[in-house]
């Protein structure tokens, strides 16, 4: 029995120090190996900075103040923050490439949030990314629009204020709490009309053990001033004479209400149809206001739809996934133009019924959240 013990004793001994071996290389590593010094990064044959290497491309970017479209905050399961690599990017990354199509791997597009800075790096972003800002803006309102999607209401400080179209998104900082030891961004789509540059609207559904939805929701207070950037984004309206056809769930409403303020504002009584789902009645929201954009704009039309109906409660509005509903609402197809925002396999749903009504797929625009 003693004999077993010390045997056990040993064994502990052995895995601890390998253990330990194994921690004092990775310290060594990561001061030695992983440390490239500084290195030059060039943008637009322009720019030119001396940075520290080592770190994520869109990691270098905002430390320059040169903001990257990122709605994941860097974590590689978006694929928006794409730039392209002219020299010095190396091989691209399995990370990388479920996000690049074959024609952008032609052009050296690659994904800066997975792209690291170790080699001298030239790069090519476009033009309008230098006009995106980082401001600090004050918590003005929050109300609870559902049981799980909060309001709220942001405003410019100052001298500050920020111009950008209806359908555009930003990204707010989340300081350091308890689930973040640091902090990170993640993207939301304006909810109000641009007419007010001095402050803007959000729409943030609450999602279990999300970073900065739990923040929000749980520790977010008014009076408190939050970090953001932006605007990002080309999901807005055309120039058209197009007939419309919205399709949103839940918060993303979002872009869809900035697009209809701004319409209703500047007298755009293009004829359109807005199909909004839910799950149950509780989920709903702003009908009201939505109701009233109806008096505003004699050719819009707002049909809210419960997918889940309680039969112990009255509900005389349409029921069922918004597919089902569709062909009822869309009459000329070949001359309509169609706005979606909702989650990817979502959205991929109502391409494809949209498609198969006879909308030509780039007609079809879309704003896709995870």
């Amino acid at each position: 029995m003693d004999f077993q013990w010390i045997e056990l004793v040993q064994s502990v001994a052995v895995v601890c120090g390998i253990a330990t071996v194994l921690a004092i290389f990775m310290v060594i590593a990561d001061a030695t190996i992983g440390n490239y010094g500084k290195k030059k990064l060039i943008i637009n044959n322009d720019k030119e900075f001396e940075v520290e290497a080592g770190h994520s491309v869109l990691t270098t970017l905002k430390e320059q103040g040169i903001f990257i479209p990122s709605a994941c905050g860097g974590r590689g399961s978006c694929g928006l923050c794409k730039l392209q690599v002219d020299e010095g990017g190396g091989d691209y990354l399995p990370t990388e490439l479920p996000w690049i199509t074959e024609e952008e791997q032609k052009e050296n597009i690659r994904l800066c949030c997975q792209l690291k800075m170790k080699n001298d790096l030239k790069v090519t972003i476009p033009e309008e990314l230098f006009n995106i800002r980082e401001y600090e803006v004050k918590v003005d309102k929050v109300i609870d629009l559902t049981h799980d999607i909060k309001g709220i209401t942001f405003a410019f400080q100052g001298d500050d204020e920020m111009d950008f179209k209806a359908g555009q998104f930003v990204q707010l900082e989340v300081p350091e709490y308890d689930l973040c030891e640091e902090t990170i961004y993640r993207a939301y789509s304006i909810a109000s009309a641009p007419s007010d540059n001095k402050r803007f609207d959000l729409q943030i559904k609450y999602v279990s053990n999300g970073i900065c939805t739990t923040y929000v929701h749980k520790h977010m207070e008014e009076g408190e001033t939050i970090t953001m950037n932006g605007p990002y984004g080309d999901f807005y309206l055309s120039d058209t004479d197009s007939e419309l056809i919205f399709m949103a769930v839940g918060s993303g409403m979002a872009p869809i209400i900035s697009i209809l303020l701004d319409m209703a504002e500047k007298g755009i009584d293009r004829k359109a149809t807005f199909l909004f789902g839910v799950r149950t009645m509780k989920d709903l929201f702003i009908v009201d206001e939505l109701k009233e954009l109806e008096k505003k704009l004699p050719n819009f039309k707002f049909v809210p739809t419960i997918s889940r109906p309680d039969e112990t409660k009255q509900w005389d509005g349409e029921t069922g996934r918004l597919t089902e509903i569709l062909p009822k609402y869309l009459k000329n197809p070949e001359k309509t133009e169609a706005y979606l925002c909702a989650g990817e396999n979502v959205i991929n749903s109502y391409k494809a019924k949209l498609m198969e009504l006879g909308i030509p797929e780039d007609k079809i625009y879309f704003d896709s959240f995870g």
